[in-house]
């Protein structure tokens, strides 16, 4: 079968697409033909390296991915060739692996799965748009609902907001009734934004944060919680963090989910306690999410933002392009194409 092989961690030069064996089920396991697989920035993680996970080599990455059901192993009940199926990537029996991580994923045109990480995917919703769905609209949904409990009428400010996670973040904030902002860096990626149903639309390359909110909803009290925004959402970290806080009205809300800008920023520590303000972490998805987000996407009252489609042998590029940024919502690649 054809795969992407990363054969040690290093940068752009060390993924490679090649002929490898096909795998074959062991028992309590299946074999999924890879339709669709969507990237994710845990990829360009995996690939670099991360201090503290040992990646065995050669690694095929790709955590997100559907298809159908190819061979079926030993002791393999409720499931045959041909189903459709979504595979949640985290191993939640022992947790010890992650799909496109620690074992083999699916940027490849077959991958071995254990049964228990299957998901019958309902008939109105593609390959395609499910394999956008586990870590970053799963990811979203939980900081969204179970974590952050965003609310009707609240006011919510995305950061990152043209990509996987900060579409999805944008559209359920929408779904629970929020006016939302949404932040990016250029004027097209607002534009879509925009078409997503926001309500504001922030180039923060050209104005400030604080700025913004002051200008527009007003100065944060301390007496009060007139001025600022409810919640603003922040997943890059970095240099961000500190004008995210002084957005916040009193007692609001910052909820994040990762640092793709870094993770160890400067910190305020005064705007906490002054505003009373609430950090909410959010980590990963549950089975549940991933439910959740299937009914909505066939009832099509959520529609994932697909940026663009690649062939498995175009894999480099569809890595370029999300590391450099220029994707507006999820890169997908298609392993038979």
């Amino acid at each position: 079968m054809l795969a992407a092989v990363i054969p040690q961690h290093g940068g752009p030069e060390v993924l490679r697409v090649e002929n490898v064996p096909d795998p074959t089920p062991q028992p309590g396991e299946v074999v999924v033909k890879v339709l669709a697989t969507s990237l994710n920035y845990h990829d360009i993680f995996t690939r670099n390296g991360m201090p503290g996970i040992t990646i065995p080599m050669p690694a095929i990455m790709g955590i997100d991915f559907a298809g159908e059901i190819a061979d079926v192993g030993a002791g393999v009940q409720g499931w045959k060739s041909g189903d459709r199926v979504l595979v949640d990537p985290k191993d939640r029996v022992h947790w010890k692996h992650l799909l496109g991580e620690t074992r083999p994923g699916g940027l490849a045109q077959y991958c071995a799965v254990p049964a228990e990480m299957l998901i019958a995917l309902p008939a109105p919703v593609s390959c395609e748009e499910a394999a956008c769905l586990p870590v970053a609209y799963g990811t979203a949904h939980r900081m969204m609902t179970t974590i952050g409990q965003v609310a009707a009428g609240e006011k919510v400010l995305v950061l990152g907001a043209s990509g996987g996670v900060g579409t999805g973040c944008v559209q359920l904030a929408k779904l629970a009734g929020s006016e939302v902002i949404a932040c990016a860096s250029s004027e097209s990626k607002l534009q879509r934004m925009s078409e997503l149903g926001a309500d504001h639309l922030l180039n923060y390359t050209r104005q400030g944060l604080p700025e913004w909110v002051r200008d527009t909803f007003g100065k944060p009290s301390r007496r009060d919680t007139s001025g600022g925004v409810d919640v603003v959402v922040n997943f890059t970290g970095g240099d961000t963090w500190v004008p995210s806080l002084r957005c916040l009205r009193k007692q609001g809300r910052l909820l994040t989910c990762g640092a793709t800008a870094g993770f160890d920023p400067a910190e305020d520590l005064r705007y906490i306690w002054t505003f009373e303000l609430q950090v909410r972490g959010s980590n990963g998805w549950t089975r549940e999410d991933i439910l959740g987000l299937l009914q909505r996407v066939g009832d099509s009252s959520l529609h994932p933002v697909i940026d663009q489609v690649f062939p498995l042998r175009d894999v480099p590029a569809a890595m370029a392009r999300l590391e450099g940024r220029q994707a507006f919502g999820k890169v997908v690649v298609q392993p038979w194409a």
